[in-house]
């Protein structure tokens, strides 16, 4: 490992934050421009931020020190899962590090600290949103698993740089993969809070899931928890853009790869944001008990890219 290998991961670490909001701007834009409005600025989310940064935080009486630090705990973990999947390069120090499960695993303690951050304070809210988060979660996961465990019988491995490296080899998508993709959409859907199973957008008490959780914060607190669920679509977004569709990603750390590797990406990224504005457009919010549904359609066509991969691809 040399200085420029470190520079280059410190650098596409620093990347997710940045890029979040731009991404966030993006598919709102994308979605006023469908519904014939002007729409924000893309950087609208970003001075969102700045301006909850400078505002003071209020913390309720009767929130205890876990309320106070969950925040901090979310962010990190957010993006410490980010910064382990491959956004420019698979040649990096940290792609040892770059495991699906360990990605799994953040997100799961990110989770974990706001469900009981929701119900520290004691509000209806809070209790209400916890326990509709950890029922989505509960039911995303075993399909995101499986959807894991298909790209990892693909590449013999569950390091995302290998997969990325396997999927450059292969050149086409297995009826395996293409399974596993839909059911990491369905999943990345529903772990993000968008449209159909909740929307970001809203503050109706009958259908709040992520905002219910997050409604006792304000100022830095609130920006910090904002921003990590920016950071966790991005990290949705780069993982089927980077893992199913690798194309452009840098292989090495040469300028002329690392600036076809940027062009890509904001490439996949533009299309894929404008694909979720579209369905955010047509689609309407499921009521709740509608969202297992959603899901074991999810967790369906995880399994059936396992069999497939199982039944018609070994030995290929």
């Amino acid at each position: 490992m040399n200085a420029a290998d470190t520079v280059l991961a410190v650098a596409q670490a620093l990347l997710w934050p940045l890029a979040a909001p731009l991404l966030v701007g993006w598919v709102r834009k994308a979605k006023a421009m469908l519904q014939n409005r002007r729409g924000a600025s893309v950087l609208q989310p970003a001075r969102n931020l700045g301006k909850l940064f400078a505002k003071e935080t209020r913390v309720a009486h009767t929130a205890s020190p876990l309320f106070r630090v969950t925040p901090y705990i979310v962010f990190t973990a957010t993006w410490l899962a980010a910064a382990a999947v491959p956004l420019l390069s698979t040649r990096l120090p940290t792609s040892a590090l770059a495991d699906v499960i360990v990605v799994a695993g953040l997100l799961g303690l990110a989770r974990f600290f706001l469900a009981l951050a929701g119900m520290d304070v004691g509000t209806a809210f809070g209790g209400m949103g916890a326990s509709r988060e950890m029922m989505v979660s509960g039911l995303a996961e075993p399909a995101l698993l499986m959807a894991v465990f298909t790209l990892a019988m693909s590449a013999h491995s569950t390091n995302l740089s290998s997969v990325v490296d396997h999927q450059l080899a292969g050149g086409t998508l297995l009826p395996s993969m293409l399974f596993a993709l839909g059911s990491l959409i369905l999943v990345a859907v529903a772990e993000t809070g968008r449209l159909p199973i909740d929307n970001p957008t809203t503050h109706l008490e009958l259908t709040m899931i992520h905002e219910a959780m997050i409604l006792e914060y304000s100022g830095r607190h609130l920006a910090l928890l904002e921003w990590a669920a920016q950071i966790r679509l991005l990290l949705y977004g780069a993982l089927i853009a980077n893992v199913f569709f690798p194309w452009g990603i840098a292989t090495t750390a040469q300028p002329l790869a690392l600036g076809i590797a940027v062009g890509a990406l904001a490439g996949k990224l533009l299309v894929l944001g404008a694909a979720l504005a579209v369905g955010e457009t047509v689609l309407v919010k499921k009521r709740l008990f509608q969202a297992p549904a959603f899901l074991n359609l999810a967790f369906l066509f995880a399994l059936i890219g396992l069999l497939s991969h199982v039944i018609l691809e070994q030995g290929m």
